[in-house]
């Protein structure tokens, strides 16, 4: 199956390049380029795609926001591509429902990788990004309580919400609980689906925001 790009951001040059390093692959196809939010909103409504790269800072409509508009409304998963990596940025994005969140000095092969990953429904951030993002929640205070919405989940699926908010993998989480790899994927995929969450990063951001993981509790 072809995967579908929409890629967008207000330099000329860098949007061109991203398309050429993605257009040269068998799997994937950028069906346009775009240089501000508005256009690439539009975009997504008219060309359905499965994927949309994202400058956060663009014209008449930033990326951010174009996220959450196309977020709202679409199928189509989004990175934001950034020179920025500042905390806002990250927590403002994956909150709009970003699934992926690069820097703009990615390597070729991370780029194409993250529009695969991205494409088959998981999420994905740069390192030095995902170290911020833990670093924001870790650093405030613990809710009380847990978040009543957990309440939903088993025992087995809090523990299993509470290992993605650390940051394992499936297989990290396997041998944390004793259990295969596709009992796993059941359970993350019961906890994304009771808690309405798109993917593992809203996962991660539920787990703090409810108190689950405490500060310090991620390492």
């Amino acid at each position: 199956m072809t995967i579908r790009v929409v890629v967008a951001d207000d330099q000329e040059l860098v949007r061109s390049g991203f398309a050429l390093i993605l257009d040269v692959q068998p799997d994937i196809e950028v069906v346009a380029e775009v240089g501000d939010g508005i256009q690439a909103v539009d975009a997504v409504r008219r060309l359905a795609p499965d994927v949309a790269l994202l400058d956060i800072r663009m014209p008449h409509l930033d990326g951010i926001e174009a996220c959450r508009a196309i977020s709202a409304a679409s199928a189509c998963r989004t990175v934001m591509l950034t020179t920025f990596d500042s905390e806002e940025y990250v927590y403002e994005a994956l909150h709009a429902g970003a699934s992926g969140f690069l820097l703009k000095d990615v390597r070729r092969d991370d780029l194409v990788h993250a529009v695969r990953v991205v494409a088959a429904g998981e999420a994905l951030l740069a390192p030095s990004v995902a170290r911020r993002l833990i670093a924001e929640y870790t650093s405030r205070p613990a809710a009380p309580v847990p978040s009543a919405r957990l309440d939903a989940l088993t025992a087995r699926e809090r523990e299993t919400l509470l290992l993605l908010g650390r940051g394992l993998s499936n297989a990290e989480i396997a041998a944390e609980l004793t259990v295969s790899e596709h009992t796993v994927k059941t359970h993350v995929g019961n906890v994304l689906a009771k808690l309405g969450l798109r993917d593992r990063i809203q996962a991660v951001i539920c787990a703090y925001e409810s108190g689950l993981i405490s500060a310090g509790a991620a390492s």
